[in-house]
């Protein structure tokens, strides 16, 4: 696959035996998941809002031909970072890990509170992780099987033993509510999972791409959530037209579907490919294929193209729409609920988005899903989150004391 990153491990392998690789890795920690988390807003828009809205559209049109019945999005003042935090917090409790443990905090976002600082660094601060060094990885819905091979990189190299991973957007706010083509499709939400290093196998192989030169086909060419803010709610079309001046149309996130399309049911099926030969696995034994919730059609088509059976398809797209970067770990977190997820499985995930990019992991699932937690778990967990939350406006308030102090001192020495 041309502009590609492949990792693949050559250890114990389902199918395989290879006895010569086996010293190499002795020193290697592999990555496993410990811990999952996900967080949907509350608000609900089911298909017949956009009806209401004065589209040319309808409830069956919209379900038929994408496989959406109803999506979440944010309120006013719900911006990327609470989602990401409410989700890598049931991440931390389902590790039973302390957000001090964590080395790396990686949020797959293409819609950040700010251009600057990062969403990651401002996760950080809320779950009071001290240890932790926090960024941003942007390639739109194939971000979190991006930043998730980037975690495993950095526990195979040893550089990291804990690592949080979160997948969060909020795309609804970039939305032209008028747009049938486009705001149908979409929904917000966060995903979490926290990655360990660990003797036994866990990731497999992964694999990335992009081609640059796709870039046109899906795009939102402007601003932050902060940057628009003042403007995304005067008139997007979301509450119906009410005499506001329209946003400008760089902040609207804009797609041609059919290239898109036919694009993603090549890719992703070929990434998926890869990552299962790597990893020493045959189609037959994959036990559940993941892809990014884009379209029913998509999925049906890259299924059938992979040879992989539809019952081994996990799908929540209905409930949820394309969340963008949670599409992939708020669907995992549901196949764990719902008993789709067990020790010993051989799971897939596949992405694409925006760039164009697209990436693939295979991994054997190697915890248990319906581990027991004490009953003063929580009231532990809830004494540390307010700790947490103390130190960060403790430490506020100390850059704002001293920001006071140096006006005070530059004061002076203009005075003199």
């Amino acid at each position: 696959m041309k502009n590609g990153v492949d990792a693949e491990q050559q250890s114990t392998r389902a199918g395989t035996t290879n006895e010569t690789a086996s010293p190499a890795r002795r020193w290697q920690k592999y990555a496993q998941i410990s811990g999952w988390g996900m967080y949907v807003p509350h608000q609900v828009v089911p298909n017949e809002r956009f009806v209401e809205l004065g589209l040319d559209t309808s409830n069956e049109w919209i379900a038929t031909r994408t496989g959406i019945e109803r999506r979440r999005v944010v309120g006013d003042h719900e911006a990327t970072s609470d989602m990401a935090v409410r989700a890598a917090k049931d991440a931390l409790r389902v590790a039973d890990m302390h957000p001090n443990e964590l080395d790396l905090i990686l949020i797959a976002t293409c819609t950040p509170d700010h251009i600057m600082p990062s969403t990651a660094a401002l996760v950080q601060d809320r779950l009071g992780a001290k240890n932790a060094g926090a960024m941003d990885l942007n390639a739109a819905c194939a971000g979190f099987v991006y930043a998730l091979s980037t975690g495993v990189s950095y526990i195979e190299s040893g550089r990291a033993k804990n690592v949080l991973v979160v997948g969060a957007d909020e795309l609804s706010t970039h939305l032209d509510w008028k747009d049938r083509s486009t705001c149908v499709l979409f929904g917000d939400g966060a995903g979490a999972v926290v990655l360990h290093a660990s003797d036994e196998p866990g990731v497999m192989a992964t694999t990335m791409g992009s081609d640059g030169s796709g870039a046109g086909l899906l795009t939102i060419k402007a601003g932050s959530r902060n940057r628009q803010h003042g403007a995304r709610h005067k008139n997007n079309g979301k509450n119906g037209t009410n005499g506001a001046p329209a946003m400008s149309d760089d902040y609207y996130l804009r797609m041609n579907g059919p290239q898109v399309f036919r694009w993603a049911t090549q890719m992703m099926a070929r990434a998926a490919e890869k990552v299962i030969t790597s990893s020493g696995l045959t189609v037959g034994q994959v036990d559940l294929f993941i892809p990014h919730q884009a379209n029913a059609r998509i999925l049906e088509t890259t299924a059938r193209r992979l040879g992989v059976p539809i019952e081994k398809v996990f799908s929540n797209l209905k409930d949820y729409g394309n969340t963008s970067a949670a599409s992939i770990p708020i669907a995992l977190c549901e196949a764990i609920q719902s008993g789709r997820v067990k020790a010993g499985d051989n799971l897939v995930l596949a992405s694409f988005g925006a760039g164009l990019t697209w990436a693939a992991l295979a991994m054997r699932w190697g915890v248990a899903v319906d581990m027991q937690v004490s009953r003063w778990k929580p009231l532990g967990r809830g004494v540390e989150e307010r700790v947490a939350a103390v130190r960060s406006v403790s430490r506020r308030l100390g850059w704002r004391v001293r920001g006071e102090i140096d006006k005070r001192f530059r004061k002076d020495d203009d005075g003199k």
